[in-house]
């Protein structure tokens, strides 16, 4: 028997509005209870599927599915592919007789406890690490063949890509907590959620939060949003906007979006009428959590009696995942690539009743093989980049790394994290910690503005009444947040600070800085390699740029020249409450401080907000 949490939907869709009201609110379904699965186990069988469920579609169901990049030849025999593994199918589609309005809030299974009242907990889950089929010296080897194919004029541009796996632990009910925080690593996305274990359990399920819009057809008008450019995002306001005006103006990037709004041209005067393509949209700019994106929006009004099955004939797969020229490109992607790639980059979307249909291009996407055990279940990720005469083997690699940042950010459950001093029952620069706790909930994306706004009332509330429940004494106090806004707080005595405190310098480098060091939660694992040795309070970071950053459970200070110096948020570290009230009242400034500085220091501090200042003493090798 299926092991499906009744509880849970089948399906989940949260789309931007249609591109004819930007303005308007989001699409959000939740599916139950199919109808009907249509599945296709071949090529040959994808384009009568997709008028069928069209067809289901106009006389007013609903269809939440995708289709397989590898179905390209039974659309377009012309498009060469990789063919998908025995038994994996080609598009899967749920019908479904109605949709439930979903307010985009967490779903989660059955309560474990029966206990009347009580929330039912989102179920754990575990994925990462995750592992590509090519490895930086593959990247780079393959990046130079493709440039040495576009010097010989045989393409303009290919986009390269490679499979990242995983195992997925945890219970069935838990893939849907998991697409809740992909989603909230993509909140701009074109999410879609997907259970089809009761159609194929390679892959069972389908978690895409793609931000790229593949196309929008209303029947008349055709919308589709190509995404080429991309750099990651700064650890700052300043390195953000530099970051930001370097894509607006990179002539490699305008150049590799503008071959594939070419490309969408052409593959859309196919089924448009004659002089109706326009591009009302070059090179937009979109932030999202971890990286910049450059959009074009090419549009076209179809010409009458077009059938679904011929715009995918003309448009799939999108050519923003394959390059230019189109069936070129593909050739060579079946030659460079060592797996097939299923769904990503394949289309997942929504027929909506009367017809519209909406696709995102899964660039942001897991599957999930989900074989009954003792078959382990293994998530999968495609992740790549197009790769032009311009292009660099380390260049590609970086940007990969920026792209698969979606996917660290949800690999598992976390809380954010607030540690506060509590004495004789006052709290210390509560302010700042409810400032800093909001920040955090915005930018994991944790629920809209107007419940975030509230979050810091309700915290201060909670706060207070610990704080009256500890009239006297020294306290640490721990306040933890989670994905659904549930405010947890204890108070523990505050031990002592050893004096001298005795501090470390690490012997590696921290790694680049992300949105779990600039945000302070309870997934630790960037600081977990830093424990102190034998006899010191803490270790002293720095980065791969060998500027000093901060300690494990804190800002540095450091002396030099009669100043006290604290690093700028720049160089990658948690922008600590104290260290901004001592920078606010002039005590410190930020500047970079090179680990070579080190020894001419006449003086260092460890600061946080719950211990306050700490001199410490940096012990020698």
């Amino acid at each position: 028997m299926l092991d499906q949490d009744p509880a849970l939907p089948t399906a989940l869709v949260d789309f931007p509005p249609p591109p004819e009201a930007p303005q308007g609110p989001r699409q959000r379904w939740r599916f139950e209870r199919p109808s009907r699965w249509l599945v296709a186990h071949d090529p040959s069988q994808v384009a009568g599927l997709l008028d069928a469920a069209h067809a289901l579609a106009q006389a007013g169901q609903w269809c939440v599915g995708w289709v397989a990049y590898e179905a390209a030849p039974g659309l377009n025999p012309h498009l060469p592919v990789k063919a998908l593994p025995p038994g994996q199918p080609y598009a899967v589609w749920a019908v479904f007789d109605q949709a439930q309005a979903w307010d985009g809030q967490p779903v989660t299974g059955s309560p474990a406890s029966t206990t009347t009242g009580a929330e039912s907990p989102s179920p754990a889950w575990q994925a990462g690490p995750w592992q590509a089929d090519l490895d930086q010296s593959a990247i780079e080897q393959k990046v130079e063949q493709i440039r040495s194919l576009i010097q010989a004029g045989e393409v303009y541009q290919i986009n390269l890509t490679a499979q990242l796996h995983s195992p997925f632990e945890g219970e069935p009910a838990a893939l849907w907590p998991w697409f809740m925080a992909l989603r909230r690593s993509q909140p701009q996305s074109y999410a879609v959620m997907l259970d089809a274990r009761a159609a194929c359990r390679v892959p069972g399920a389908v978690l895409s939060v793609s931000p790229e819009l593949f196309f929008d057809w209303d029947g008349q008008q055709l919308t589709t949003r190509p995404m080429k450019g991309t750099a990651p995002r700064g650890m700052d306001a300043d390195s953000d906007a530099a970051a930001a005006e370097h894509l607006r103006t990179s002539a490699k990037e305008r150049a590799e979006n503008l071959m594939i709004v070419d490309l969408l041209r052409n593959d859309l005067s196919r089924v448009a009428e004659v002089g109706s393509v326009h591009v009302p949209d070059l090179f937009e700019l979109h932030a999202l959590p971890t990286v910049w994106q450059m959009t074009s929006t090419v549009t076209a009004r179809s010409r009458a009696g077009l059938r679904l099955s011929e715009v995918f004939a003309a448009l799939f797969p999108c050519g923003s995942v394959t390059g230019a020229p189109k069936r070129q490109a593909m050739h060579h992607i079946a030659r460079l690539e060592r797996s097939a790639r299923g769904v990503y980059c394949g289309a997942v979307g929504l027929m909506a009743p009367g017809g519209r249909v909406t696709f995102n291009v899964p660039i942001r996407t897991v599957t999930v093989d989900t074989l009954p055990p003792p078959a382990p279940w293994r998530a999968h990720c495609g992740i790549g980049s197009g790769i032009t005469l311009d292009a660099t083997g380390p260049g590609e690699a970086q940007e990969w790394q920026a792209k698969r940042a979606f996917l660290h950010r949800a690999d598992a459950p976390f809380q954010l994290l607030e540690s506060l001093r509590l004495e004789n029952g006052q709290l210390a620069r509560l302010p700042a910690h409810l400032a800093r706790v909001q920040a955090a909930a915005r930018a994991f994306h944790f629920a809209d503005e107007a419940h975030i706004a509230a979050l810091a009332q309700r915290v201060s509330d909670t706060l207070h009444a610990l704080a009256q429940a500890h009239p006297t004494g020294l306290y640490k106090v721990r306040l933890l947040v989670d994905e659904r806004l549930r405010i947890t707080v204890e108070a523990a005595p505050l031990p002592d600070t050893p004096h001298p405190a005795r501090v470390a310098l690490a012997t590696q480098p921290m790694p680049p800085a992300d949105a779990f060091i600039r945000h302070k939660t309870t997934r630790r694992t960037a600081y977990a390699a830093f424990p102190p040795p034998a006899g010191c309070f803490d270790t002293l970071l720095y980065n791969a740029a060998g500027e000093l950053t901060e300690f494990t459970i804190g800002n540095v200070a450091v002396q030099l020249q009669g100043r006290w110096l604290t690093p700028p948020l720049s160089a990658g570290l948690l922008p600590g409450v104290m260290r901004q009230s001592l920078l606010d009242a002039g005590q410190l400034h930020e500047a970079p401080i090179r680990l070579d500085e080190l020894p001419h220091a006449t003086a260092l501090a460890l600061i946080n907000s719950v211990r306050g200042w700490v001199p410490v003493e940096l012990a020698r090798p």
